[in-house]
């Protein structure tokens, strides 16, 4: 893995937009079970403009981000040897249907390990006005040769 990364901003990625039924589907995936998540009706009641996105919902904007670092042909990871370390969300708000969001991500820091690797990796993911929804931060190890 290539140590220059740390401190790389990589460009906006192309806005996503937040679907109602993309949040249904990602809350039946994890298994989440607010009305918020489903019912328009309850988000509504609860102050927000539409149904809510789980916290973890992130990811799905924050994928793109990481796309572009594992694609960067100077970044020298081997996707088959990556695991996923930790992952971690700040949020400013809610994501809720309806938000545009793009995501920019900046890599802030690089280590290694004995032959292994990790990469941690901050998404800032703003809406349409520009204003801080949240910041998804990865850790991703890249294993070494055995």
């Amino acid at each position: 893995m290539n140590p220059d990364l740390q401190g790389r901003e990589f460009p906006p990625t192309t806005p996503y937009l937040v679907g109602r039924e993309k949040v249904r589907e990602f809350a039946r995936a994890v298994f989440a079970t607010s009305p918020l998540y489903f019912d328009p009706a309850a988000a509504s009641a609860a102050g927000y403009s539409d149904v809510v996105a789980p916290p973890t919902f992130a990811v799905v904007v924050q994928e793109q981000t990481l796309a572009q670092l594992l694609a960067a042909p100077d970044a020298d990871i081997d996707f088959s040897r990556v695991v996923h370390g930790e992952q971690r969300f700040s949020y400013s708000r809610p994501i809720v249907a309806g938000d545009e969001l793009t995501a920019v991500l900046t890599v802030s820091s690089v280590k290694s390990l004995g032959a292994h690797s990790m990469v941690t990796a901050e998404s800032s993911i703003t809406d349409a006005a520009g204003a801080h929804v949240v910041t998804a931060i990865s850790t991703l190890v890249v294993r070494g040769e055995e």
